[in-house]
């Protein structure tokens, strides 16, 4: 079992900057995938960032050059720096991990409120 939790959210203005934190404990993520999803009101969940146990990153086009996911395997954490803020980032931001690239992601956290005021 993983538990997830994340920190770090909360109300920026526009062209502000975050930083979430989420942690894991139960066992150690360093050869997992992790991923930061994130749902607005109305909307699908979605794919914000993910990294890979090598250290390979992808980021949703919308947050490209403006986000960046990294880990720290000692800490057992993942962040996501969040720069250049936009209200349409406002959302509630979920960490997961999975096992291995194709499958699923199997554990989550309870999500973190971003708002982004204009």
């Amino acid at each position: 079992q993983v538990q997830l939790v994340e920190s770090g959210g909360g109300l920026v203005q526009a062209g502000g900057s975050l930083r979430l934190s989420c942690a894991a404990s139960g066992r150690t993520v360093s050869r997992r995938t992790m991923g930061w999803f994130r749902q607005a009101p109305g909307k699908q969940r979605e794919l914000v960032a993910a990294i890979t146990s090598g250290g390979s990153t992808n980021y949703a086009d919308s947050v490209k050059g403006r986000f960046t996911i990294s880990r720290d395997n000692a800490k057992n954490t993942v962040y996501l720096q969040m720069n250049s803020l936009k209200p349409e980032d406002t959302a509630v931001y979920y960490c997961a991990t999975r096992s291995h690239i194709g499958s699923s992601y199997d554990y989550w956290g309870q999500g973190t409120q971003v708002t982004v005021s204009s």
